[in-house]
């Protein structure tokens, strides 16, 4: 049994004032009790730095100490306020917790200037995580001259005084603006928020952060361990409120895979994103690196949700960031420096994703887009760092798995933009009965990388390929691939018309029925171990797209024989997604989008059937 458990159980009112976890123990002041406890013949109990009392924090009440003292009486048995308090606290673990914890949350000083800390850090010289300040990127036609700028000479910090803030060169032509965040939204409230976020887990802070690295991290390396650990090993008051609820929120989906809270009541989940959700809109008003990593850690939770708008916002954000540039010769950190790459990347596959699944035009354009391909020098862990606990992931195979769903992307976005943006549709709708030769033209090139990045594919991404006691996210990645072919062959299939030659039509149809029945494969093939690993954002929509490719066969079909086998099929993969949800939310989700999705395709294609068995 954990400390914490056994302190629950005998929990007490006389315990209430014992220092935990180093904290002092809990102050009286003045040295008599307050007018209310005395009222209630209560034990007066007052915590480091609290306010008021227990009792009086509890009934909502002014705790005061004015009232001259009473003559002392008889004591008598009673059941009071202060018992029915006593009877709650035994009996109600999550109050007795409320109470008990608000002296274990660290109260340590937050950092004003990390360059001014003793000893070493990662983060003396960063331009993108500054703990009371934030950075903009000067653009090339803002009011601020390239040319003028290179008169500025900088102090040791390459840093220039302007107005309220200052001025920081990367580069010979590339600037940011420094600007203080104590002018901005919600800033002066941001240590309470930390501080509520942080009572909502405690005491199992660290152990959640360690689940998150274990599990999420390698195949998602959007933190930078060592500086997110070097943080939270002095204070959580030194990180984005967003960014620490949503490393919290996203470990708690693997809260029984941590022998240490296996056992415990979770933590108020709901509360945790209530505060990410508020204090994000916040963050945007003073953007940093932490303001990205809190945005796409926020969209990879297992939810049904429509998050259009914010994914434009984040872009917006990493465009303010510099994200959409080569930072390679920057006078930033070099750990920085691969911090951004594997962010920038991020933030491209999350639009390209959300473009594909949204049905809407990305916010990232190639054309503006100047970032260079990561290597395996960008990412700071090696498999000396990977945790043998079993349930772990693996940190090498996670950084390739990363790598390749990069290079997977931009195919992905090829496919979106030549077969599916407003100008291919134009191009389409206005070419008649040669619309399929258009098409066909544009998917082949694509078609064809695809095939060949996909049996190029490392050995270790292959999905048999796993360790014992190991979770795989392989899964999400070949998911991708699949649901890319299917993307690019809906094109293909709409396109087809009476007036396509039946040789023509016969060969992209059979076409689309490999792709159909390979990626069924894929998902009946599915291990525990790929189920419960890490997921990628898309892969819950992706799933329920299988299934709407199916029914587009289905309503497609050219013979009843065709009819009955995509019908099957679809019967079939439905009831799959609902009897394998059992452990692995993101299925039911999509068993759940899939099912409101299919309602009108299903009667059209109860009416198709109908005409087919008519004309037969």
């Amino acid at each position: 049994m954990s400390p914490l458990s056994m302190d629950i159980q005998h929990l007490s009112p006389t315990s209430l004032n014992e220092p935990e976890y180093g904290e002092p123990a809990a102050i009286r002041r003045p040295d008599r009790p307050c007018d209310a406890c005395r009222r209630r013949k209560s034990r007066c109990v007052i915590n480091y730095n609290a306010a008021s009392c227990v009792l009086c924090d509890f009934h909502h009440q002014e705790c005061t100490f004015v009232e001259t003292p009473q003559a002392r009486k008889r004591k008598r048995n009673s059941t009071g306020e202060d018992g029915e308090l006593a009877k709650k606290l035994y009996w109600d673990p999550e109050l007795s917790r409320q109470l008990s914890y608000s002296s274990s949350v660290r109260t340590d000083p937050v950092i004003d200037d990390y360059a001014d800390l003793k000893g070493p850090s990662l983060l003396k010289k960063t331009l993108g995580l500054q703990n009371r300040r934030h950075s903009r990127y000067i653009g090339s036609t803002t009011e601020y001259e390239a040319s003028l700028l290179d008169l500025y000479i900088c102090d040791d910090k390459g840093e220039v005084s302007m107005g309220h803030g200052s001025l920081r060169k990367v580069t010979g032509s590339e600037s940011f603006q420094m600007l203080p965040d104590d002018t901005t939204q919600g800033h002066q409230g941001e240590v309470s928020d930390l501080d509520s976020i942080e009572q909502i887990v405690a005491p199992h802070g660290r152990a959640l952060i360690n689940l998150y690295f274990r599990i999420v991290h390698p195949s998602f390396p959007i933190l930078h361990k060592k500086v997110y650990l070097e943080k939270y090993s002095r204070t959580h008051r030194e990180f984005s409120p967003p960014l620490l609820a949503a490393v919290y929120i996203i470990a708690l989906n693997w809260w029984s895979y941590s022998s240490d809270l296996a056992q415990l009541p979770k933590p108020d989940v709901q509360e945790l994103e209530r505060l990410a959700s508020r204090t994000m809109n916040d963050v945007t008003h003073r953007p940093k690196l932490s303001t990205v990593q809190a945005g796409l850690l926020l969209f990879q939770r297992p939810k049904d949700e429509y998050c259009w708008a914010e994914i434009a916002q984040l872009v917006a954000i990493g465009q303010d960031l510099g994200l959409h540039l080569d930072c390679s010769g920057w006078k930033i950190p070099r750990w920085e420096r691969g911090l951004r790459k594997r962010l920038a990347w991020a933030l491209f596959m999350q639009d390209t994703w959300a473009s594909l699944v949204f049905g809407r035009p990305p916010h990232i354009s190639f054309s503006n887009w100047a970032v260079k391909p990561v290597v395996d020098d960008d990412f700071p862990e090696s498999s000396a760092d990977e945790d043998e606990e079993d349930g772990s992931a693996e940190v090498e195979k996670g950084r390739t798995l990363f790598i390749q769903m990069i290079q997977l992307s931009k195919m992905t976005k090829e496919v979106v933009e030549s077969l599916y943006s407003q100008q291919a549709e134009t191009k389409i709708r206005s070419a008649g009965s040669q619309a399929i030769n258009i098409v066909l033209e544009n998917a082949k090139p694509i078609q064809l990388k695809l095939r060949s990045w996909y049996t190029a594919l490392p050995e270790c991404l292959q999905m048999d390929n796993m360790k014992p006691r190991k979770l795989s996210s392989t899964g999400y990645l070949h998911l991708a691939y699949f649901i890319t072919e299917i993307t690019l062959h809906r094109r293909i299939i709409r396109t087809l018309s009476s007036d396509t030659d039946s040789i023509l039509r016969g060969i992209c149809r059979s076409a689309a029925k490999v792709r159909l029945v390979n990626v069924i494969e894929f998902f009946n093939h599915l291990k525990p171990e790929h189920l419960q690993s890490f997921w990628y954002f898309a892969s819950k929509v992706n799933f329920a797209l299988i299934g709407t490719y199916n029914a587009l066969l289905w309503v497609t079909s050219l013979s009843k024989e065709e009819s009955d086998f995509y019908r099957r099929q679809l019967q079939e993969y439905r009831w799959a997604l609902r009897v394998s949800n059992n452990g692995a939310g993101f299925l039911e989700i999509a068993s759940r989008i899939l099912d409101r999705s299919i309602g009108v395709l299903m009667k059209a294609a109860s009416t198709k059937d109908a005409d087919i068995q008519d004309m037969n």
